[in-house]
């Protein structure tokens, strides 16, 4: 056993890089090399240290200090990710408010965290004002920008525990309600050297930011690439002029490309008749996307698709080493795991299944997630045994793949969004005269699923579009149930238990 010594607390330190220092680094090193670029703005590395810098210094002044929570609420913009980088600077955590939510939602996710600060654009201003008390906010726009344009150097980060958080991205709740993914320096470091060691991104590849900013995909990747020194194109959603601009011009590492938007890109470009300069890998959540349309896409941008299966939690990892080659229609989704990360099956008793059995995968690895904000007894549950359980089933093949199965805990995956069917349940149950609902997934040829309600009614003068009308009050636009059948409350298929079967209702979806 090695003794400990004093010498032990700079062996840490030296060991401790954050996201702040590694993009401090490049600005230093590079300080000319263009950083963000959204439409006809350019940053350099040097000036988006400047401006970091400076708005770190006014976070500070309104009490924002190591640990404290700044939420953010806002469309795509380079601000956002300067803002990253300036709470990554001081130790803070950035709370990424998703402004798809209702307001009851919103309300809830700030209360949840408890900023100090929050940053809003002027687009969402109105909506931030109307849900909450709200502490000090700065606006986009010209009181933004006389923050970040203040004079300054660049100045160095603090030193922090690589386990500080950095963001708090919101997941959709098992009892109807969003919980707060806390991801740490170290795990955002790992999730990008994992990325580029298994998809050979090189440092200098860009990274388009065009997917929310308050989910996983563009934060993470944004991240990564300021931390490798390449540049990062931020669009305000699914551009498709734009996004065929920038592959043309510019040499991408990871394009991504969410269910329902595949082919719709495929078309655009195809017409277009533009020569695509380079892109390493394209696409996401091939389970969801039509084998024809990863075949097409795959072809015109000459670049395999991603075949990975991941969450907010745990990165990319753990099904994350199988690309679909280029112009390939693949009939098999066979997962492939990554060496970056330990993978078990259980069975509910979290005993370890063999080959050709279903059990819950359960992962372990750098790139995990810090468990989920004050949710202790959530956070018992699922690391139970020292081992995240993902609540997904999976069936490991005599080769080693992983075949997904189901999962465990019924969620519904709708362009790139996930539901579950709780948090609509929970909404239509609020009806007194509603006397029980369960909501099924169906498939879907642009959103790959979609959710479906099923209602038993007390009063059968209740009518679809009052449900639909308190959904729209409630819940977000993607959550909106598609359809709305009322059935009789001795009609909801049931187990031993009385839990309702949703596949038996699934089922009746695809009957004639």
């Amino acid at each position: 056993m090695v003794e400990a010594t004093e010498t032990d607390g700079l062996v840490q330190q030296a060991a401790a890089s954050s996201v702040a220092s590694l993009f401090l680094m490049h600005a230093r090193i590079y300080p000319d090399r263009p950083a963000l670029v959204e439409g006809d703005r350019r940053l350099s590395y040097r000036e988006v240290g400047r401006r970091v810098a400076a708005l770190a210094g006014w976070l500070r002044r309104h009490g924002v200090g190591q640990g404290d929570r700044v939420a953010i609420l806002s469309e795509n913009r380079l601000e956002y990710l300067e803002l990253f980088l300036a709470a990554a600077s001081i130790g803070a955590i950035v709370a990424c408010q998703n402004w798809r939510l209702a307001a009851p939602e919103l309300a809830h996710c700030l209360a949840m965290v408890e900023p100090r600060a929050i940053l809003v654009s002027p687009r969402h201003a109105d909506r931030l004002a109307a849900v909450a008390a709200l502490p000090t906010v700065l606006t986009y726009g010209a009181d933004y920008d006389a923050v970040v344009s203040a004079p300054g150097v660049i100045s160095p980060s603090v030193a922090l525990d690589p386990e500080s958080p950095l963001l708090i991205l919101y997941t959709s709740g098992t009892t109807g309600l969003p919980k707060g993914a806390v991801i740490s320096h170290r795990a955002e470091i790992a999730r990008n050297m994992v990325l580029r060691a298994e998809f050979g991104i090189a440092a200098e590849d860009a990274f388009v930011a065009w997917s929310p900013l308050y989910h996983m995909g563009a934060a993470e990747f944004s991240l990564g690439t300021l931390m490798s020194g390449g540049t990062v194109f931020v669009v305000d959603g699914f551009d498709v002029a734009r996004l065929i601009e920038i592959v043309a011009t510019e040499r991408i590492g990871w394009l991504l490309l969410m269910p329902g938007m595949v082919g719709r890109f495929a078309a655009a470009l195809k017409q277009s008749a533009v020569t695509v300069k380079g892109v390493k890998v394209c696409g996401v959540m091939a389970d969801l996307v039509p084998p024809a349309e990863i075949a097409e896409v795959t072809t015109l941008l000459n670049a395999p698709y991603a075949n990975t299966f991941g969450a907010t939690e745990t990165g990319c990892p753990p099904c994350s080493s199988n690309l679909i080659p280029v112009g390939v229609s693949p009939t098999r989704l066979s997962k492939q795991q990554s060496p970056f990360c330990e993978v078990r099956l259980v069975d509910a008793e979290d005993r370890e299944l063999p080959d050709g059995r279903p059990g819950e995968l359960c992962m372990r690895g750098p790139t995990l997630f810090s468990g989920y904000w004050r949710a202790p007894e959530t956070n018992a549950e699922d690391f139970r045994g020292g081992w995240f359980h993902m609540g997904d089933v999976f069936v490991r093949n005599p080769d080693g793949t992983l075949d997904f199965v189901d999962r465990v805990k019924y969620l519904i995956k709708s362009g790139g969004e996930s539901i579950y069917p709780a948090e609509i349940e929970r909404v239509l149950l609020q009806d007194k005269r509603v006397a029980d609902a369960a909501v099924v997934r169906r498939r879907d040829s642009k959103w790959g699923e979609v959710p479906v309600a099923f209602v038993a009614r007390h009063d059968e003068a209740l009518t679809e579009e009052e449900l639909r009308g308190r959904c729209r009050e409630q819940l977000a636009g993607f959550k909106q149930p598609k359809e709305i059948h009322f059935i009789p409350f001795d009609a909801f298929p049931r187990s031993a238990s009385g839990k309702i079967q949703r596949h038996e209702l699934e089922q009746r979806l695809r009957e004639p």
